[in-house]
């Protein structure tokens, strides 16, 4: 998410500002662009939106709207074993707890089917159904999402439970080598992109409502160049079933500086940013920003920092964000970003509390809350600037 030259365009828009909701975003050098106007991304995570509530669905919804948001990014999950039993679930899948603490209330987008031998795709109402309501939802908000196909990690399932069908416990080569997983994953890629919503009447791939597929959280297939083959395939193959939306990688390309965005079927660039995983400092990681966005420039394609947070009990943890945000949407090389992560009231009524990384953003008036609607307001007013 990161921002550039058009910024300064005459007639720039912000997403939630006077667009037209039957078009596509596109990229223009190292910009996203919609309806040949700039397109400054300003936009935060949330990993639950595929199998929370319809009501904490529409509570994420409403408080990006709130934060003037105009980007959600999200992943389809969750993946777990066969519904028997025979084929364990490597997670706690009946974990009693708030959608946000992975509580997932017995939802399942993928699983293995024993009688069939083989992967299947649950469509019904606790399962593919949610992901038909959260992008029919974040139409009517004029809101886009960026969409990664499956998670790496293992917390709703993702690679790992995909691998662990087949009795591997290779955790960063089997999926991305093995012809079973491979093929699986084209097959749900394949039911994704050409599934029709019932409740738009709108295959997945003419909808833009979807701004980008991304391959995958975080894809942490290793050595690289497994990663590489792997990413080039299968942003192949999305392109192939779907020429309208773009396509990223979702990896978080920090120590392998975008070396992904040479792939030619890769629209724009990732990379994630947790200063303190880095072992960086508030202003190294403000540094580093600027580096990333030249990338976009020698590469001619956007770069967005789609991840990034800095705990809370961190001293100044505030003007961190501050401080970063506002580096994002000066350097004209950049192209928006995206907070990790909003998170809105659970069906409990309460915030989550289980708030491990203390990354959470709530629309609550509180400093953080201010500080990010604050940036996105900023984003927009500059992108209106003749």
């Amino acid at each position: 998410m990161l921002v550039v030259a058009l910024l300064s365009a005459p007639g720039a828009v912000n997403a939630a500002d006077n667009r037209s909701a039957t078009s596509f975003v596109k990229t223009s050098g190292t910009q996203f662009t919609l309806d040949d106007r700039p397109f400054f991304v300003t936009g935060v995570n949330n990993h639950y939106l595929t199998y929370a509530s319809k009501k904490e669905v529409l509570g994420v919804l409403d408080d990006a709207t709130a934060a003037g948001a105009n980007v959600i990014r999200t992943y389809l999950q969750p993946v777990i074993g066969s519904l028997d039993g025979s084929i364990p679930t490597i997670w706690n899948w009946r974990l009693e707890a708030d959608a946000s603490d992975l509580g997932t209330k017995g939802a399942y987008v993928l699983y293995w089917d024993p009688r069939e031998n083989k992967m299947a795709v649950n469509d019904g109402a606790n399962g593919v159904q949610k992901i038909d309501f959260l992008i029919a939802e974040a139409g009517k908000r004029n809101l886009r999402l960026i969409v990664a196909f499956l998670d790496f990690w293992a917390y709703t399932g993702g690679a790992q439970q995909m691998r662990s069908w087949y009795g591997s416990e290779d955790k960063s080569g089997f999926f991305f080598s093995d012809p079973r997983t491979k093929r699986d994953y084209k097959t749900w890629i394949s039911y994704a992109v050409q599934r029709v919503n019932p409740l738009t009447g709108i295959a997945y791939r003419d909808d833009p409502t979807i701004m980008a597929w991304e391959l995958m959280n975080e894809g942490n297939a290793e050595p690289e160049a497994l990663r590489l083959a792997w990413t080039a395939e299968m942003s192949a193959y999305v392109k192939s079933l779907d020429p309208n939306h773009l396509v990223s990688s979702g990896h978080a390309n920090v120590s392998e500086k975008l070396s992904d965005l040479t792939i030619p079927t890769l629209d724009f660039g990732t990379w994630h940013g947790y200063p303190l995983y880095y072992k960086l400092t508030v202003r190294q990681f403000d540094d580093l920003i600027p580096e990333f966005c030249r990338l976009a420039v020698r590469h001619g394609k956007p770069v967005l920092l789609e991840e990034f947070g800095y705990a809370r009990s961190n001293k100044k943890s505030v003007e961190a964000y501050a401080m970063w945000l506002d580096t994002l949407t000066r350097d004209r090389n950049c192209a928006g970003w995206v907070v990790w992560r909003l998170v809105s009231r659970q069906d409990s009524g309460r915030y989550p509390v289980d708030d491990y990384d203390q990354f959470d953003v709530h629309n609550d008036g509180g400093e953080l809350w201010n500080v990010v609607k604050a940036a996105t307001q900023k984003a927009t007013e500059r992108q209106r600037q003749p």
